[in-house]
């Protein structure tokens, strides 16, 4: 029988370390600070913007939500990040992605002051995460996994790991966390072209499923007692829902569950850890910022 990893409940704890840690900061009068800029109108969006800034409220932050039209050019974006960078007040700063197709998502990272880039998408966070320098941000979403993992006793020492997806917003930042002193994995990156990729993460004990395809991993390709954390959220449609759509990971849970000792659910699982890292590293900001 599977342990099922309660997201919900690893994020509510770290969210109330976060209280503890935000009060410890305004004792010595430091008010730790996040802007969230959102270009345009997507729902999703404006449904997550709208989480971080309340959590920041919740929690005794103080925070900056910046709405620009979607017809904002390159440099009106750009002008509103230098503005950010030199806000004392701010000691984290992100802007939501994606952006509308005409902004350059690249270059808007690379004008973030990098002690200020709370998501870890800036070369120079990317490079100290590499380097294992703790004065770095970790992206989000994989620091979340890892804490998944530890939550759930799993022993990454010596375990063969596979990442499947290879992007610079989950997969090659996961694969750092794990390999890095003190996770010690032995780690493969695999993505949707790999050669003989059900056959690569039977291999694994601990499997990170990162591809964005809908139910992509089958119960064949894990083998019995691995550990699963499915970072994937598709929509998939569903006319018995009165939304007409259902949420659905990378895994697909009810075939791969009953192998697993332990895994993630979708939603549930990863997507609240989420949101609790920026917060811990906007913290991190504002320590190191003072």
């Amino acid at each position: 029988m599977s342990s099922v990893i309660d997201g919900k409940a690893v994020a509510a704890a770290v969210l109330e370390e976060c209280r503890a840690e935000t009060a410890e900061l305004k004792a010595k009068g430091i008010t730790p600070g996040l802007a969230v800029v959102l270009v345009g109108d997507d729902p999703a969006s404006h449904v997550y913007v709208s989480s971080k800034v309340k959590t920041c409220g919740e929690l005794g932050l103080h925070s900056r939500k910046i709405v620009l039209p979607a017809a904002t050019t390159q440099e009106e974006l750009l002008a509103v990040v230098r503005e950010l960078n030199a806000d004392p007040a701010i000691h984290g700063i992100l802007v939501q992605s994606p952006p509308p197709k005409h902004i350059n998502e690249e270059e808007v990272v690379r004008a973030l002051d990098p002690r200020k880039d709370v998501d870890g998408f800036h070369p120079e966070n990317v490079a100290k995460l590499a380097l294992e320098d703790p004065t770095g941000f970790v992206p989000c979403t994989p620091a979340g996994c890892m804490r998944l993992l530890a939550a759930a006793g799993v022993k990454t020492a010596g375990a063969e790991a596979v990442v499947i997806g290879r992007s610079m917003i989950v997969g090659k930042p996961m694969a750092l966390l794990l390999m890095a002193k003190g996770s010690d994995a032995t780690v493969t990156v695999a993505h949707s072209r790999s050669k003989d990729l059900p056959g690569i993460c039977r291999r694994a004990d601990i499997i990170v499923a990162a591809v964005g395809r809908p139910e992509m991993v089958k119960a064949d390709w894990v083998k019995e007692g691995a550990v699963v954390i499915d970072v994937g959220i598709n929509r998939v449609d569903d006319p018995s829902s009165k939304k007409g759509y259902r949420l659905v990971g990378d895994v697909a849970y009810d075939e791969v569950a009953p192998k697993c000792s332990a895994i993630t659910p979708v939603p549930g699982g990863v997507g609240p850890m989420t949101i609790a890292l920026l917060i811990k590293n906007t913290l991190q900001a504002a320590r190191q910022l003072g």
